[in-house]
C-alpha cells in the first residue's frame, strides 16, 4: 500500500485539520472533530446537515458553506458517523428554523441519522437520497444506494434554504430532486482502504465493474473493458430507462470521477454521454464535471442525470461558496 499517510489511525483527524486550515474562511472544525460547520451561520435559516464515511471527498465537508450545507459529519473511511456527531452538529448550527438531514441510503447512515433525528428536540426532517439505478439491494443497503446525486440534492436544497424556504418546503424539494435524479457508475480498478491495506476487490486488467458502488460494492456484472462510448451507452441508457423522460426534457448532466480518473477522460465521457442523450431527444442544459463524490483512488466514473425545470435551474445557478463548489459569489 502506497499512500501519503503517517499513522493509519490518524488519517481522518490529520486530514480534517488540514481541510479546516486550508478553508478557514469558509468552515470551522467542531469540538473533537465531530463535524465541519459553516463559519458564517445565517440566523432564521433551516440548517442543512449531511455526512457519511470519509474517503468520498470532497463529499460532504467540501460542500459546507454559503448556498449548500451548514454542517457535515465525517465518519471513518467508508464508515457512518455516529448519532452524537449529528446531534452536536445540529446544536452548533441551529438557526431557529429547524434542521434538515440529507442522508444517503446506506444502512449505517440511515440508522444513525434516524437515531439523531429522534433524539433531537427541535423540528427536523430527513431527505433520503437513493439515486443509484444499478442495483436495488447491495452489501450496504436495503433499496437503492445513495451516490453522486447527493451533491445535486444538497446544491438545489441548499440554495432554497439560503433564500429562506421553510423546513416542509425544503423536505418536499429534496424528495422531488432525488426522484428526478438517477446515477450509475463503472469501476476500472479497486480502491484501498488505509486500515485494510489491500485492494477492496480484485479486478483484471481487461475487466470493469458495471454499476459499482462508491464503497467498491459489486455492481450489475463484471465485464470486459469497453470503449467510453460503450460505457456511456450502458450507464446513460439505464438512467434514461429509470427516469422515463419525454423527448425535449432538459437535464443536468453530472460526470463524476471516483478519485483516480484524469479530467481528460471525464470530459471525454461527457462527449460520449451527450451522444446518448441527444439520440434520445434529451437536452443537457447544465453540466458538472470532476471528481466530487469519490471512492479514494478508484479509477472509474459515474454519470448522473437530473430532470430540471426553470425553478430547479434557478436554484442550481444560485450563488454557492464552498471548498469544492464556488460560483456566483
Amino acid at each position: 500500500m502506497k499512500k501519503l499517510i503517517n499513522d493509519v489511525d490518524d488519517v481522518l483527524a490529520e486530514s480534517l485539520d488540514g481541510f479546516a486550515a486550508a478553508h478557514a474562511d469558509i468552515v470551522s472544525l467542531g469540538a473533537e472533530r465531530k463535524f465541519v460547520q459553516r463559519r458564517s451561520l445565517k440566523p432564521g435559516k433551516v440548517a442543512l446537515i449531511s455526512g457519511g464515511g470519509s474517503g468520498h471527498e470532497p463529499l460532504h465537508a467540501g460542500f459546507v458553506g454559503h448556498g449548500m450545507l451548514d454542517a457535515a459529519c465525517p465518519g471513518q473511511v467508508f464508515t457512518s458517523p455516529t448519532p452524537d456527531q449529528m446531534l452536536a452538529a445540529a446544536e452548533a448550527v441551529d438557526g431557529g428554523a429547524g434542521t434538515l438531514f440529507i442522508v444517503k441510503n446506506y444502512s449505517g447512515d440511515m440508522m444513525n441519522f434516524q437515531m439523531a433525528a429522534e433524539m433531537l428536540t427541535r423540528d427536523n426532517a430527513t431527505v433520503i437520497v437513493n439515486d443509484d439505478v444499478a442495483v436495488e439491494n447491495s452489501t450496504y443497503t436495503t433499496g437503492r444506494r445513495g451516490v453522486a446525486g447527493t451533491l445535486v440534492v444538497e446544491k438545489v436544497v441548499g440554495a432554497a434554504a439560503e433564500r429562506g424556504d421553510g423546513l416542509a418546503a425544503l423536505k418536499a424539494l429534496g424528495d422531488s430532486v432525488n426522484k428526478a435524479t438517477a446515477s450509475m457508475g463503472v469501476a476500472l480498478t479497486s480502491c484501498t482502504v488505509p486500515a485494510a491495506g489491500k485492494a477492496t476487490f480484485q479486478i483484471g486488467a481487461d475487466e470493469m465493474e458495471m454499476g459499482v458502488g462508491i464503497h467498491g460494492e459489486p455492481g450489475r456484472r463484471r465485464v470486459r473493458l469497453g470503449s467510453a462510448d460503450d460505457i456511456a451507452g450502458e450507464l446513460v441508457g439505464s438512467i434514461l430507462k429509470d427516469l422515463s423522460m419525454a423527448r425535449g426534457q432538459e437535464v443536468l448532466l453530472f460526470v463524476n470521477g471516483f478519485g483516480g480518473t484524469p479530467t481528460l477522460e471525464l470530459y471525454l465521457v461527457v462527449t460520449a454521454a451527450l451522444k446518448v442523450l441527444r439520440g434520445s431527444g434529451i437536452k443537457a442544459v447544465r453540466f458538472l464535471t470532476g471528481s466530487y463524490v469519490t471512492s479514494l483512488e478508484m479509477a472509474g466514473c459515474s454519470i448522473s442525470v437530473t430532470a430540471v425545470d426553470s425553478s430547479v435551474l434557478s436554484l442550481w445557478d444560485a450563488p454557492v461558496h464552498t471548498a469544492a463548489l464556488r460560483w456566483g459569489v
